[in-house]
Parts: C-alpha cells; structure tokens; sequence
C-alpha cells in the first residue's frame, strides 16, 4: 500500500509535498502495550507527539511504523482501547503495524482467532475508513493495511513488514525446512516478489525490513552477564538473507522489537554496512542486559557467536533504563535513524543515539543536512 492511500483524498498532493521537500521523516517502535497501566506508553506517544509541533514542515514526521506487540497480553479486541486507542489518541497521522507475538496470541479457552482483532483494526476491508468499536469513538479510523505482511510505499523510503508469528522465541517466517510444519513458504515467496519489484523498478530510495523478532539481540559473553529473557532468530534471518542473496536487493536497515530494550547492530558483509535496530522499549516492561555485580557491558563490542562465519556483527550501542522510539529521516542519497528516549522531555530534540547510511554506497557515514555545502 501506498502512504497516498492511507491519507485519503489528499493522500496524493502530500506525498508530493514530500518529494517536492527533499526528505520524509518518520517514527518506529515496538511492544508500547502496557498491562500495567498506561503511564509508560503515555510518555512515549506524548513525546513522539510534541515532533508535530516543529514549525518546520519538512521535519515533522509522516507517520508511524509499530514494530508490533501493540497489546498484550492476549491480541483480543477488548486490550485494544486502553492499550493502543485510548494512548495514541493524540497522534496525528497514520499507524501502521507488523504484529507481534502477543498480538497473535488469544488467552486459553477464547473464543477469539489468532490475529482477528488485529485484523479488524489494521487491515480493514471496508471503505471508506471507519472506526472499530474498540476506538471507543476516539477518531482514529482502522487502517487499510493489504495484509500482516506487506509492502508500504512511501517518497523515499519502503518498508518491508514481516510477520514473526505467535512463538516467544524465536521468530519464524517459514516452515524452516518442516520444523515449523502448520507454516509455508508464503512470507519467503512474498518477500522474494517485494525485492524483486524492488530491482524491476529501480527504485532507489531507503529499503528497510520490519519484524517483531529481533535477528540479533546481545549475546552473552561472559557467565556472568544476563541479556534478558529474549533471544535473536537466526534462522530467520537465514531466511531474509536467502530471499536477499536470490534477488540481489538488500536492506539499507532491519527495524524490529521484541527485546523490551533499545539495542543497535552493525552487520558488515560483502561490502555492506548494515544497521540492525531493535526499540522495543516503547512502553511495555523494559528489560535490564545486566544485572547487579555482573561485569560491565561495553560498546562498540564484536559479537562473535552472532556471526555467520561471512559477516561481522558488531554491537554499538544500547539503552536498557528508559522508554523511547525512533526518528527516521530519508532522503534521495541517506537513511538516518535517531534514537530518542522519552524521560528527554518533549522540548528535547537531540538523539541519544543516531546512525546514517549512504544509499548507494551502503557504508554507514556522516549525517550531511540536505542542501549543505562545504567540507
């Protein structure tokens, strides 16, 4: 789907309002939904809210990618309110979302069907865009996503949202040679067609991928440390990377949550430079890497075992004491991702964390302004 599609009669005239600015922004983070209460989620939405007051157009953000887990527990329709609704009520552009495990699962003995309420409120059939009754008549519309895996096309940028599927860990996008045999080859044949659309076109703008299921979460190097309760999927990568090497169409950046921390990767292989981003700290029951007397967790740091034996995995940076989410900037020659914990407060507008790729070369470089000149 188009972002034109998604924002209606005008939809068309503001994307060309975008190309004609040079660049889109745009926000991502995962797991926000709070069983707890609302507070944590609240800070982040209302931080990622105070960006629509920049009096300048061309910085204020276009929308938000949810890198999944919008409700937990369960995925039923009844968390939808207080969990997405009700903290989002504020946000003043389009939603759209990969789900999560928790928004796959349904609670033993539920009536409900695995992912029905996330359907019905992020991939509505119906025009024109109405709301649920799970927006309890707030004014936020279902969108109109084509599916829980799909392409969304956007000035500059395309993002690629997989489904991960109900599994704590790891995340699965096949079958993985029969070991998943209730899945088939529908996300990798997907995939393979969205790269290879990719290619036919030329389109030369920022390539990200989506997935709930981080492919790399900090691994331990020592007894001694604790990394949290989440692990990566490296067979799922294996996956991604297959459909990748087929079609010769790679990421410029992996976007994903799950890990209820901020993590950020480089991958280097074959001349490429790729970030990794988890920000699953949107919200939901952040998860420390360390514990008390463990040893101290330093960054930059090469992560071996990550490693496929071809590529170098290098962790860079982390956050695992504050909720945030992400600022994405696209332009015709750059991708730049900013990381942005909410306790800053809304008037703050530095990132604490940021990493930039050059489009053509895909080396990660240094952030130029667009329209800036000199050495």
């Amino acid at each position: 789907m188009t972002l034109a599609e998604a924002l209606g009669p005008k939809g068309t005239d503001i994307e060309s309002a975008i190309t004609r600015a040079g660049q889109i922004v745009f926000h991502s983070v995962g797991d926000t939904g709070n069983t707890m209460g609302p507070h944590n989620m609240e800070l982040v939405a209302d931080k990622m809210v105070s960006d629509y007051n920049e009096t300048n157009p061309t910085v204020v953000p276009s929308f938000l990618y949810h890198s999944g887990d919008v409700v937990y527990s369960f995925g039923e329709s009844q968390y939808y309110y207080d969990q997405f609704y009700d903290p989002f009520r504020n946000y003043p552009a389009p939603i759209f979302a990969v789900p999560g495990n928790h928004d796959g699962m349904v609670a033993p003995n539920s009536p409900a069907t695995t992912l029905a309420a996330f359907l019905e409120n992020f991939c509505a059939t119906a025009q024109p865009p109405h709301r649920t009754p799970e927006s309890g008549g707030l004014a936020r519309t279902a969108q109109i996503q084509p599916g829980v895996y799909f392409t969304l096309e956007a000035p500059f940028v395309r993002i690629l949202g997989l489904y991960s599927n109900c599994l704590e860990d790891p995340g699965v996008i096949s079958d993985q040679g029969g070991t998943y045999a209730s899945l088939t080859e529908v996300q990798l044949n997907y995939l393979e067609a969205a790269l290879q659309r990719i290619k036919k076109e030329k389109f030369a703008g920022a390539v990200l991928i989506a997935v709930h299921h981080p492919p790399y979460v900090a691994v331990n190097l020592s007894p001694k440390m604790n990394f949290g309760r989440h692990g990566g999927s490296p067979l799922m990568l294996k996956d991604i990377d297959n459909a990748c090497a087929k079609t010769g169409v790679w990421p410029h950046a992996v976007l994903s949550g799950h890990a209820h921390n901020y993590q950020r990767f480089t991958r280097s292989l074959d001349n490429r430079e790729t970030p990794f981003v988890v920000a699953g700290n949107g919200g939901h029951a952040l998860q420390k890497l360390t514990q008390h007397g463990s040893p101290t967790l330093r960054t930059p740091a090469i992560q071996g075992p990550l490693s496929n034996g071809k590529d170098q995995v290098v962790f860079e940076n982390y956050d695992d004491t504050e909720y945030g989410y992400l600022r994405i900037i696209a332009d015709s020659q750059q991708l730049r991702i900013e990381y942005h914990p909410a306790s800053d407060g809304d008037a703050a507008k530095t990132p604490d964390d940021f990493v930039t790729v050059d489009l053509a070369s895909r080396k990660i470089v240094r952030y130029t302004l667009p329209g800036a000149t000199g050495s």
